[in-house]
């Protein structure tokens, strides 16, 4: 593979006003995961070093094995959202190695409203799940959860994907061979004792844990019987009475270090997942540049090149039809020693875009190459001459390659992401394994000011002047195609550091299984 030649100035004005405002991008990033990840207040550690508890990041570092890398999933899920609730919705996931296997996490925090299940934690546990039974990955549920938050149950219980979900996944990651381990840290009421009553092997800590249909006030209510919580469904009553838990610990290091020995037990690993075919190397280039190049404002155009400079391992690249439909970059390279296919925008996606992509896309299915998608893109080109030509029919032709592609599909928005451009870039609807978002970036069905002059030609509302109704246009597209409220949503699985970005998306591949279970053809193309 030749190496790309950067002839990025790094002296320019331009350069460092980019650098310094995606500085302050970089620095907001890491403020806010720092209260994601850390949402207890000065008396919820208290409350948890009285009751011999660990926070749940705590929980989650005892868990993996020692000197492993966390890849940590939907930080900022429900930011912003629902009075009282923090970012990540009260429940901690993540994909970690557990007793040598990679595995995914999923962690509740007594913290957050005890725990409980607002409509965001149930679309954070489903997601992961969904990644868990995609890829093959056992699971690990540290419970510590009130169940659904009662005041919003319409909008946590009764639907196809709201808290019942939970449990219909664990049942199909059973059948599928999919191991299943339970700690059981504190609370584990009404439909949430399914967690672990469903899993393969149950722990509880003595004391804290408990697992019960209905607490003591429900049967009070119910049958009039006054018991206490420990004698209705603790540890001891579980393990030695009712069979639904496996193991008792004393304290919580114990507890997490019998479900690490027993994921040594899970016998030979016969899933197949991506591995590094060389040792991984640096890029030629210092990836801090990343944020000269880039820069906070989404209307500045950057080169992709410069970016794969930056991200690809001693910045090679074999890119496929240099040539031809330069707006968007095709090729192969590796990150951190893994080989994956590359599709980066550079510029608007035209007839000819669409074609190589395609072309470029059934090249990696045919090879069995994870993809990956870098998003910087403002959509199709339209006018006559796009119409005539056929944009639709080939647009198409991408759309249908990226939504039938059987080979490991990562995105990465790195700049906008509008429109169908989303879409034919393998945006959330078409279910890429893994997909993250940059600082800087941009989602929505267009940008502000487009959809401010359209809306302005069509609106019935004629006593606003243009000119106030275009500004509010603008900036109701401004906060919603923010990031962050894109990640509050789990329109993505996270906002990362340009520098993590390496990082991440070798995490990323690390846990991806090579052979889909829909392994199939592409289907019919529009000729």
């Amino acid at each position: 593979m030749s190496r790309i030649n950067s002839t990025l100035n790094t002296s320019s004005k331009d350069f460092k006003d980019n650098l310094k405002s995606y500085g302050a991008l970089s620095e907001e990033l890491q403020s806010k995961l720092q209260t994601a990840r850390s949402p207890e207040t000065t008396k919820d550690l208290e409350r948890l070093a009285s009751r011999n508890k660990k926070t749940t990041f705590e929980r989650v570092s005892l868990l993996v094995d020692p000197g492993t890398d966390i890849l940590e999933l939907n930080p900022f899920a429900g930011a912003d959202m629902y009075e009282g609730l923090p970012p990540g919705s009260g429940i901690y996931t993540c994909i970690g190695t557990v007793g040598g296997q990679t595995s995914m996490i999923v962690a509740n925090n007594p913290s957050v409203k005890g725990g409980t299940y607002f409509p965001t934690t149930i679309k954070k546990h489903l997601r992961a799940q969904e990644i868990a039974l995609e890829n093959h990955l056992p699971c690990f549920y540290l419970v510590d959860s009130g169940g659904a938050f009662l005041p919003l149950q319409a909008e946590v219980f009764p639907d196809r994907y709201h808290f019942g979900r939970i449990f219909y996944h664990q049942a199909q990651m059973s059948s599928r061979g999919i191991p299943q381990i339970s700690v059981v840290l504190g609370s584990c009421t009404a439909g949430g004792a399914y967690v672990p009553a469903m899993s393969e092997q149950t722990v509880m800590v003595k004391g804290n844990g408990t697992i019960f249909l209905g607490g003591p006030p429900l049967v009070k209510a119910a049958t009039g019987e006054e018991i206490s919580a420990e004698a209705l469904g603790g540890a001891e009553v579980h393990t030695k009475i009712s069979g639904v838990s496996d193991y008792m610990a004393e304290t919580e290091e114990e507890a997490l270090t019998i479900a690490r020995r027993a994921a040594r037990s899970f016998g030979h690993k016969t899933t197949q997942y991506l591995a590094p075919d060389r040792s991984p190397t640096a890029p030629a280039y210092d990836p801090q540049e990343l944020y000269g190049i880039v820069g906070a404002d989404i209307k500045r155009s950057f080169s992709a090149l410069e970016v794969l400079a930056r991200l690809l391992d001693e910045s090679r690249f074999d890119e496929f039809k240099p040539d031809y439909a330069t707006t968007i970059k095709c090729g192969f390279g590796h990150i951190e020693g893994f080989l994956v296919g590359v599709v980066i925008n550079d510029g608007i996606l035209f007839s000819e875009s669409a074609l190589k992509a395609t072309h470029f896309i059934e090249l990696c299915n045919e090879r069995g190459v994870p993809l990956i998608f870098m998003h910087n893109i403002a959509g199709f080109m339209v006018g006559k001459d796009a119409e005539h030509g056929g944009i639709a029919k080939h647009g198409a032709k991408m759309v249908t390659a990226v939504a039938t592609s059987w080979v490991p599909k990562l995105s990465l928005i790195i700049g906008g992401s509008f429109g169908a451009g989303n879409y034919a870039m393998c945006g959330r609807a078409y279910e890429p394994r893994f997909l993250f978002s940059w600082p800087n970036s941009r989602i929505s069905v267009m940008g502000g000011q487009q959809a401010a002059n359209v809306l302005a030609t069509v609106r019935s509302d004629k006593e606003t002047p243009e000119s106030e109704f275009k500004a509010q246009i603008v900036k109701k597209y401004e906060t919603e195609g923010s990031p962050y409220y894109a990640s509050a949503r789990l329109w993505d699985d996270g906002i990362i550091d340009p520098l993590m970005t390496r990082h991440t998306l070798a995490l990323a591949l690390g846990a991806c299984r090579v052979e889909p279970e829909n392994k199939g053809r592409f289907g019919v193309f529009r000729m």
